[in-house]
């Protein structure tokens, strides 16, 4: 059991990313769809490369999207919307009405004729009012009816959706539907209209009692019993509207098995395009079988495994780094595994274009944690995948991959504000210019293109500007350092920086001119300038708590190292990096940075107090690992960088005579040094690479020290 345990510790990480890896072909397998793929390309307007296809089986000719498109607008054209009709709304407002009526009747005697109570009216006038009141009574009763008889229809946008040159619409009384004419019957604003119409008629023929009529009505207002009794019927109008759609017939014709569809080099006209495109979509439906269904689950695993595979191997030989680094590899997956996600629920429901989808966020996020040429590869690799859910793959892979290079090239500068505005210019028209091209190759006509593309490509443009807040979020979630925090980190106004500036002037000069010499050999032979910029402006900043034990700090002729043994001198000066490492947790540094100050002297040795022990104590046994730094040595090719740039900057300091010749032997002397001391082994740096930093040093050097000319004393 104790032998498990250990094996399961010693091969800890291999058994995580083998599980990653595991995880991600589960996960990308189970996105797949379970059709089979065409195994045809094809093209309108091309010829057919293939062999000459022959029907292995009877299939129908399915009419193009726009031609059902063309017949769905004109049999809706015959749809007529259902209302149901509601007997129980003039039943409410009449009890209403009758109230209502009553009320201002009672009222209508009291201020006309000066009647409080109408059993105390007698004789003629009795009879008079009393056929006044039932004419009244009736003629509002019966205008009511009608208008309620007819319908009132609910006020909505319903009958404005439906494109029916005769507004006609279906009302339903019980069980009983007739079709009625939109004009036929009221809106309320027309039951309005028409009331206030009627009554107008009503008091002219009644001259004599004109202003008794106005009066009355005014205050009866028989708008107040308007309500809409025609309700729009949803679930039955969806229903028809469902059954006028079914009855489309989705094919046009039919190819019999044996039938040859195409010849080797024959032109994929129209009629021929859609007669394949019909074969394709037959083909995926017949292969949904069970059995195929396994085959299909087989091959995808198959597939998939081997692509990831391709992105580990490619990891392993050009980016070990991110290769040992499980949190590195899950990111990249699920990056990839994210996009992918996302393209099978845009084309599962169909709602808006898979162009729509910004698939260039990938290699900006990857360009920007890591380098352009790893977010190339692994952009490949989702295309790749991408490839198998997308319709027409060649194109839909040649676009993005376009798109996708246009975005690497032009993020050069990620830290500038208008560097992502251009790239999602520049994608946009990228997009655009492709598909037109592939348009007019394909359609031969531009009526023919589909314009609207071209809006789904300026949304896509737009929205690759959500990278900056994706990476933002995504920085903070995985501990990665974009460029942007890079140059806000090395501003000298940081009070990390101006507490070295303050304390230990000499320190912040030198990490001021190994930041520059380190940034040009970095930008010269290749790697993160801005990174290693930042780490040598923080790479000393241990030496704020003793700043006079350190040379560029002194000043006159006091050195406190004189007053102390080699031993205590030698720990005190290796003492600055673990110190400073302590400073940048407690400062919160991100952790790259702190990985700069500890390699940045590697394990070599204080050679000046090395030495001097040795020659004060020839007979002594010396112990190195007192005179040792701790390590450990650089592993990455910019802190293999600076280690060159630290030591030969501090030593430039030290030369009596300044020439191009002690400048050159200086820097050939320290670097080869470190290079015969193993101190680069770790790292992912060549002996060209080394020369040409070499070289760089030599030059910078020289233009730092450079000889003035000695002006003649005045006589």
């Amino acid at each position: 059991m104790k032998q498990i345990f250990d094996l399961i510790r010693k091969y800890y990480k291999g058994l995580i990313k083998v599980l990653i890896l595991l995880a991600s072909i589960l996960i990308i397998v189970y996105l797949f769809p379970r059709e089979a793929k065409f195994k045809y390309e094809f093209y309108k307007g091309k010829p057919w490369m293939h062999e000459d296809l022959i029907a292995e089986y009877n299939f129908p000719i399915y009419k193009a999207e726009a031609e059902l498109s063309r017949e769905r607008d004109s049999i809706l054209k015959e749809y007529k919307p259902y209302f149901r009709y509601d007997t129980i709304v003039f039943s409410d407002q009449l009890k209403k009405f009758n109230t209502a009526f009553d009320r201002v009747w009672t009222d209508y005697l009291k201020y006309n004729y000066r009647i409080d109570q109408p059993s105390s009216i007698r004789g003629r006038m009795q009879e008079r009012l009393m056929i006044l009141k039932e004419d009244y009574l009736i003629f509002s009763s019966d205008l009511l009816n009608f208008v309620y008889t007819k319908g009132i229809v609910e006020v909505n946008n319903v009958l404005e959706q439906v494109d029916n040159p005769n507004l006609s619409i279906v009302v339903v009384k019980g069980n009983v539907a007739n079709d009625y004419s939109f004009s036929e019957v009221f809106t309320q604003k027309k039951a309005y209209e028409y009331i206030i119409l009627q009554v107008e008629n009503y008091r002219r023929e009644n001259k004599k009692e004109n202003r008794q009529a106005v009066d009355f009505y005014k205050n009866l207002n028989l708008n107040d019993f308007i309500q809409p009794n025609l309700f729009y019927d949803i679930e039955k109008s969806d229903k028809v509207k469902e059954m006028l759609i079914n009855e489309i017939s989705l094919s046009a014709g039919m190819v019999q098995e044996g039938e040859r569809i195409i010849s080797r080099g024959e032109v994929v006209t129209p009629e021929k395009y859609r007669v394949l495109e019909s074969l394709k979509r037959e083909y995926e439906i017949r292969s949904g079988s069970s059995g195929n269904r396994m085959m299909i689950l087989i091959g995808q695993i198959i597939l998939i495994t081997t692509i990831l595979i391709m992105l580990f191997l490619f990891l392993y030989h050009f980016r070990k780094e991110i290769y040992l680094n499980n949190l590195h590899t899950f990111f990249i997956l699920l990056l990839l595994i994210s996009f992918i996600l996302i393209m099978r629920l845009v084309i599962m429901t169909g709602v808006i274009s898979f162009y729509l989808i910004p698939l260039v966020i990938l290699p900006i996020i990857i360009r920007t944690f890591f380098d352009s040429r790893l977010a190339l590869f692994i952009y490949m690799i989702l295309l790749m995948l991408a490839g198998f859910l997308a319709p027409n793959s060649f194109e839909f892979i040649f676009l993005n991959f376009s798109a996708g290079i246009v975005a690497i090239f032009s993020m050069t500068d990620v830290y500038h504000r208008g560097t992502l505005f251009l790239t999602s210019v520049l994608v946009t028209i990228t997009y655009s210019v492709l598909y037109f091209g592939f348009g007019i190759l394909q359609e031969g006509d531009l009526h023919n293109i589909s314009w609207m593309n071209f809006a789904w490509f300026a949304g896509n443009g737009v929205l690759v500007l959500l990278s900056y807040p994706l990476i933002f979020i995504l920085e903070k979630t995985f501990g990665f350092l974009s460029e942007a925090t890079l140059i806000e980190i090395a501003d000298s106004n940081q009070p990390l920086l101006r507490e070295l500036a303050e304390k230990a002037p000499g320190t912040f000069q030198h990490s001021l001119q190994v930041a520059n010499l380190s940034e040009e050999a970095c930008r010269v032979i290749g790697g993160n300038p801005i990174l290693i910029r930042t780490a040598a402006l923080y790479h000393d900043i241990g030496k704020m708590d003793d700043p006079i034990y350190f040379i560029e700090n002194q000043t006159g002729d006091f050195n406190p190292h004189d007053n102390l043994n080699f031993e205590r001198s030698a720990k005190i000066i290796i003492s600055h990096v673990t110190r400073g490492v302590e400073i940048a947790n407690k400062n919160k540094l991100p952790h790259q940075l702190v990985d700069f100050i500890l390699t940045h002297h590697g394990t070599t040795k204080v050679q000046y107090f090395y030495r001097s022990f040795i020659k004060s104590y020839p007979e002594e046994l010396v112990d190195d690992s007192k005179f040792s730094y701790p390590g450990p040595k650089p592993f990455t090719k910019e802190m293999a960088i600076l280690m060159m740039a630290d030591s030969v900057e501090a030593a430039s300091r030290s030369l009596k005579t300044v020439d191009h010749d002690s400048i050159s032997s200086l820097v050939e002397q320290i670097i080869d040094s470190q290079f015969e001391e193993g101190q680069f082994n770790d790292s992912p740096i060549t002996l060209v690479e080394i020369n040409r930093i070499k070289e760089i040093f030599k030059k910078r050097l020289s233009n730092i020290y450079h000889v003035r000319i000695e002006y003649p004393d005045k006589e």
